[in-house]
């Protein structure tokens, strides 16, 4: 089988948000608001095991009872209308922090995507994030132009389930009118990983900070980056024939490997 498509996630995966934009919006609102607390590195690992900014400030709230200041009687009140304005002010600077240029893409993305148009592989994005969150991510780290390459989208709000679960992968290859042995994801996290391998798509991961002591067994390759000429990958997991970065030819392989087990088996049959 051949690839048809290349499924990317966007927080961590297209470019690194979480540490360069999210977490710091979050800390810029937390301040605006005069609320006691910071996010760190380290919790913000913890709490990115939730799937999707509100939740986790609702967990924050929920399980470490932080002290609110000025606004611990409105929060009182109505948890979940203060959640969604911290969330909407966290919005407004993240969305600030992108226009200033603060979250380029990763090393090998664009190359990768160009690579996949040019071999008319499609392109869709796959991400818990809401359609909101993820414009500026398109806007200012992908460009116009690149942005315009992204065939289909499959955004948070638009499940009942996000990831882990597999349903925003299989509404992407709804869409896309594909099946999983015709498609590779490309995902950063473990949560990101058990929701490709849930939908039953092969996954290549490329690590961060934040997510480089996670579990990726089911990973069928983990590096450090997609990597490019000038900036080559390092592999945690699987190999690279070639070149020190992931291809094109790469993801077909990885692909290829997947689908080795359900060629046979049908053969059998």
């Amino acid at each position: 089988m051949s690839l048809r498509a290349v499924l990317f996630d966007v927080d961590g995966t297209l470019a690194d948000t979480e540490a360069l934009g999210h977490r710091p919006a979050y800390n810029r609102a937390f301040r605006n608001l005069e609320l006691p607390f910071r996010w760190g590195p380290k919790l913000y690992r913890k709490l990115l095991k939730q799937p999707g900014g509100r939740e986790r400030l609702k967990h924050y709230l929920q399980h470490y009872q932080p002290e609110l200041g000025p606004e611990t009687v409105e929060a009182q009140q109505n948890v979940d209308a203060w959640v969604s304005k911290v969330h909407a002010l966290k919005s407004h600077y993240f969305k600030r922090y992108m226009r200033h240029g603060r979250v380029p893409l990763r090393p090998g993305i664009a190359r990768i995507m160009r690579e996949a148009r040019g071999s008319g592989v499609r392109l869709a994005i796959v991400t818990n994030a809401s359609l909101k969150t993820l414009r500026p991510v398109l806007k200012y780290s992908m460009g116009p132009e690149l942005a315009a390459e992204v065939e289909v989208i499959a955004s948070g709000e638009e499940v009942q389930r996000k990831k882990p679960a597999p349903d925003l992968y299989q509404l992407a290859m709804r869409r896309l009118n594909l099946q999983p042995h015709e498609c590779v994801a490309l995902e950063d996290s473990e949560m990101g990983l058990e929701a490709a391998a849930a939908a039953g798509v092969a996954a290549v991961v490329t690590i961060n900070r934040d997510t480089l002591e996670q579990d990726f067994t089911e990973a069928a390759l983990v590096v450090s980056s997609l990597g490019e000429p000038g900036a080559p990958t390092r592999v945690l997991k699987g190999h690279l024939d070639g070149l020190p970065w992931v291809t094109l030819d790469t993801l077909q392989t990885v692909l290829a490997e997947r689908n080795r087990p359900h060629e046979t088996s049908r053969a059998a049959a």
